[in-house]
């Protein structure tokens, strides 16, 4: 038996339940089982307990996409864990009790030198921008970047990222404060998209060329615009829909801009790509 958390209903985190008889599921032949030492909150857990994920799993569940620990069972298939390592769990729920059981699959090593809180907190943010920026968007040294939400957890690790693979990375945001933030990340220019015209500080700042990738974890009224700054060959990342609406973008954008939207969703590249995920987590 493990205490967790566990949602029974959709809503908000008040209807959340505290239980400390949960009845972990069967260990399958490629699963494990973990002793959960820290866990991290991310935008998508608040997503989930609320029905408004892509994924939902079904009633009750524990809710938790990123967590850390270590392994105190295997399966009888797992080859690539054994009892007593130290690891990151990204499986999308069960993070938020006291044990899990996972796929072998969703389970990344633990760096060394860190510890279980700071492990629990790294992971879905910055794997998620690296593989939007790298295998999605193919981000280059030179080319420019437009970070939507720039201030938020995901939007963040892609300024740091984006500096670190050498791009001009512009950030927007909703507030100065935020912004303030991002300049402190690195960001080289900076937009309040609350008091000025996305376009129109995109077209100043790029000399009309607009900007080689957008990275978009708003979504909203502000997809279009950012779209719309898009220089010619041009990738728009889809991270998420943190403003509520999903856009309706026109297609003859892409057309005439010679530009890709391209959806980025790293909990399935886990899954599908693990040996290329385990290339981007050693490379970072």
């Amino acid at each position: 038996m493990a205490t967790a958390v566990v949602c029974s209903e959709h809503g908000l985190p008040d209807k959340l339940s505290l239980v400390h008889d949960w009845e972990t599921p069967q260990l399958g032949p490629n699963d494990v089982r973990m002793d959960v030492k820290a866990a991290g909150l991310n935008f998508p857990d608040v997503l989930i307990i609320q029905g408004k994920y892509q994924m939902q799993p079904p009633m009750p569940f524990v809710p938790g996409g990123e967590s850390a620990g270590v392994v105190t069972e295997v399966g009888s298939a797992v080859t690539r864990w054994s009892v007593g390592d130290s690891v990151i769990q990204l499986g999308g729920v069960g993070g938020f009790a006291s044990e899990a059981v996972v796929n072998e699959n969703a389970l990344l090593p633990k760096p060394d030198g860190i510890d279980f809180t700071a492990a629990a907190g790294v992971g879905m943010t910055y794997f998620t921008s690296y593989y939007a920026l790298k295998q999605r968007g193919q981000l280059k040294a030179g080319e420019t970047m437009l970070v939507m939400g720039a201030a938020g957890g995901v939007g963040s690790t892609a300024v740091e990222l984006g500096k670190v693979m050498g791009a001009r990375v512009i950030a927007a945001a909703s507030s100065d404060e935020k912004l303030a933030l991002c300049k402190q990340l690195g960001a080289d220019e900076l937009i309040n998209y609350s008091t000025e015209s996305l376009k129109d500080r995109v077209k100043e700042i790029t000399g009309g060329k607009g900007v080689d990738v957008v990275y978009d974890p708003v979504g909203g009224d502000f997809a279009e615009p950012a779209v719309r700054s898009m220089a010619w060959n041009g990738r728009y990342l889809v991270i998420g829909f943190a403003s509520g609406p999903i856009p309706s973008i026109p297609l003859n954008l892409t057309l005439l801009k010679g530009c890709s939207i391209m959806g980025v969703f790293w909990g399935r590249f886990l899954g599908e790509e693990p040996a290329e995920q385990q290339k981007n987590v050693e490379e970072l």
